[in-house]
C-alpha cells in the first residue's frame, strides 16, 4: 500500500544523502517535495503542513547542516517524525476487564467486518488461548448471520446459534448472556453496516452499545476509500465513540494516505491491519516498523515473527539435521517453498528486507512472485517419491511425463533441476566439517577449496561459486548479491537459485 509514497521519498532522500553538505535551500527543497509526496498519496492537507513544519523546524539547524553525515540526519527526523504520527508506540486491543470483555465492531458495508470479526476471534483463541463467543447483528444483509456461523465453523471459534427475527438489540443481549453462562473470556459483536452513514444506522449501533457497553469499540475500515476512511472514523466517533480503528486490505493498491491521516486527525490508534483475505491475514500495527516500510527501510522484525508463528519447528529441527550433513532433495526444495508461502511468498518476504524497494526493476524483470513458487512446487509434486529423493533417474521420458503432469514445459523442469542441483552444492559445502556454514558466507577463516565437482560445473558455466572462492589459477570467484551469498544466481537475480524469467 506504501509502495509509491515509498518511492517517492526514497528517490528525494537519494538526493540528500549524497551530498556531503547541506543548506537551508536544500532541505527547505527537499520538505517541499515531500509535501507534495504526502499530498499525492492522498494524506490530510492539515496533517501534512503539521508534519512538514515539524520535520523543518528540527531539520533547519546547525546541528543538522554541520553535521558529519547530514542527509542521513533529515532521513532520521522525517522517521522520528513519521512515527510520531502514526502513534508513537504500538496499541493491541486491551482485554483488560471483568470477563466476558465485550468487542464492539462497526463500520460501512463492505469494508471487511464479518472477516476481521473472525480473524480476530482466530487470533486471541490461538495466540492469547482466550475462550471467544462471536454473535452477528447484521440482519439486514442476506446471509449475513451464517457467513458468521461458517467462519466459526472454519476457524474453531463458537458462534451464537442464529434465531430468525430477533432485532439486533435481542441478539446483543442474547449474546452477553450466553457468554457469562458459557464462561467466554471475550465476545465480539459484529454489527450492521451500511453503504453510507445515516441516521438509522448510528441510532442502532448506540442502541447496541448501551446494552452490551463494549469495553473495545473497533471501526474497520477499507484502506482503499482514502480520506473518506478519516471522515468516517471521525462521523463514528463523535455519535459512537470508538476506541480503536482496523484498516483492511493494506496489501492493495491504495495510496496509503488513511493510514498517515487516521491517528492525527482523530486522536484514535489503529490497532489493526488487515493483510490478506485469509483468516490469518492480520498484524498489529507497529507505528515504528510501518514508518520504516515507508521509508525503505525493511521491516525484518515482523517478518522474523510472521516466521516464528508459521514455520513448524519440529520440520525445520529436522531440516537443519539434513543440512548438516550435506543432504538436500527435492522434497527438502518443496519444503521451503511452501514454508515461503506460509510467511507471505516470495514478494511478501523481499518487501521486508531493507533496501530491497530500490531493486525493484530488478525484481520485476526477474518476475519473482508467488505464480513462480506455485509452478515449482507443481513441477515436484508431479515426481515419485523416488524421483524426489534421487533426481538423477530423471531421464528424458520422465521429464515429459513430469511436465504434462504439473501443466509446464520440460524447459522449466530442467531449469528447477539445475536449481536444486546448484543448491545441493551449497549445501555439501555447509556439511563440510566445523565451521562450514561460516566457511560458505565468508565469516571468519579462510573460504574453502572448491570440490572437483563444482570446479568442473563452474567452467562449464553451470554455477557460480560462492563469494570468496575462486577456482585454481583465476583471480576471484562467481557470486551474487552481497547479502544473499552462497546462492548461485545463474546470471539473472544474483543470490537467487537460477530462478527462469518471464515467459516468452
Amino acid at each position: 500500500m506504501f509502495d509509491s509514497l515509498s518511492d517517492r521519498l526514497s528517490g528525494i532522500f537519494d538526493k540528500l544523502t549524497r551530498r556531503g553538505a547541506l543548506t537551508d535551500s536544500d532541505v527547505s527543497e527537499a520538505m517541499r517535495e515531500v509535501r507534495r509526496a504526502l499530498i499525492e498519496a492522498d494524506v490530510a492537507l492539515d496533517v501534512v503542513k503539521s508534519f512538514t513544519d515539524r520535520v523543518k523546524e528540527k531539520a533547519v539547524g546547525q546541528e543538522v547542516v554541520r553535521s558529519v553525515t547530514p542527509g542521513q540526519m533529515v532521513v532520521k527526523i522525517v522517521h522520528d517524525e513519521l512515527v510520531k504520527t502514526l502513534g508513537a508506540e504500538a496499541d493491541p486491543i486491551d482485554l483488560q476487564s471483568v470477563p466476558p470483555v465485550p468487542i464492539m465492531m462497526v463500520g460501512l458495508q463492505g469494508s471487511g467486518k464479518t472477516t476481521t470479526t473472525a480473524k480476530i476471534a482466530k487470533r486471541l483463541t490461538e495466540r492469547d488461548k482466550r475462550k471467544v463467543l462471536m454473535a452477528s447483528l447484521d440482519t439486514r444483509r442476506p446471509a449475513a448471520q451464517e457467513q458468521l456461523e461458517v467462519l466459526g465453523k472454519q476457524t474453531g471459534v463458537d458462534t451464537l446459534p442464529i434465531i430468525k427475527g430477533q432485532t439486533p438489540q435481542q441478539i446483543a443481549t442474547r449474546a452477553i448472556q450466553a457468554a457469562k453462562l458459557g464462561g467466554y473470556d471475550v465476545v465480539i459483536l459484529d454489527t450492521a453496516g451500511r453503504l453510507h452513514i445515516d441516521d438509522e444506522l448510528m441510532r442502532e449501533t448506540e442502541q447496541v452499545r448501551d446494552i452490551a457497553q463494549p469495553h473495545e469499540t473497533l471501526l474497520v475500515a477499507d484502506s482503499l476509500t482514502g480520506q473518506d476512511a478519516v471522515n468516517l472514523a471521525r462521523t463514528f466517533d463523535q455519535r459512537i465513540g470508538i476506541t480503536g480503528i482496523v484498516l483492511t486490505r493494506i496489501d492493495g493498491d491504495g495510496r496509503g494516505g488513511a493510514a498517515l491521516s487516521m491517528r492525527a486527525v482523530t486522536g484514535k490508534p489503529i490497532k489493526l491491519l488487515g493483510t490478506g483475505e485469509k483468516l490469518d491475514g492480520l498484524e498489529d500495527f507497529h507505528p515504528e516498523r510501518v514508518a520504516g516500510r515507508i521509508l525503505g527501510m525493511g521491516d525484518v522484525v515482523s517478518l522474523v515473527e510472521r516466521a516464528a508463528e508459521n514455520i513448524d519447528q519440529e520440520k525445520a529441527q529436522a531440516m537443519a539435521k539434513k543440512l548438516a550433513k550435506g543432504q538436500f532433495d527435492l522434497q527438502d526444495l518443496s519444503d521451503q517453498f511452501r514454508q515461503m508461502q506460509k510467511i507471505g511468498g516470495m514478494s511478501g518476504v523481499l518487501g521486508m528486507l531493507p533496501g530491497i524497494g530500490k531493486m525493484k526493476k530488478q525484481l520485476d524483470a526477474a518476475n519473482l512472485d508467488d505464480k513462480l513458487l506455485k509452478r515449482q512446487t507443481a513441477i515436484i509434486s508431479s515426481m515419485t517419491p523416488q524421483e524426489r529423493r534421487n533426481p538423477k533417474v530423471l531421464q528424458a521420458s520422465r521429464k515429459r511425463r513430469i511436465a504434462a503432469g504439473s501443466g509446464t514445459t520440460v524447459q522449466e523442469v530442467n531449469q528447477l533441476l539445475k536449481m536444486h542441483r546448484q543448491m545441493a552444492d551449497m549445501m555439501k559445502v555447509v556439511g563440510k566439517g566445523k565451521g562450514g556454514l561460516a566457511k560458505l558466507f565468508g565469516i571468519g577463516g579462510k573460504m574453502p577449496e572448491p570440490t572437483p565437482e563444482m570446479i568442473e560445473a563452474a567452467k562449464a558455466g553451470k554455477m557460480q561459486l560462492p563469494p570468496g572462492m575462486k577456482l585454481p589459477g583465476v583471480l576471484g570467484g562467481g557470486g551474487g548479491l552481497p547479502g544473499l551469498p552462497g546462492m548461485p544466481g545463474g546470471g539473472r537475480f544474483g543470490g537467487l537459485p537460477g530462478l527462469p524469467g518471464k515467459k516468452k
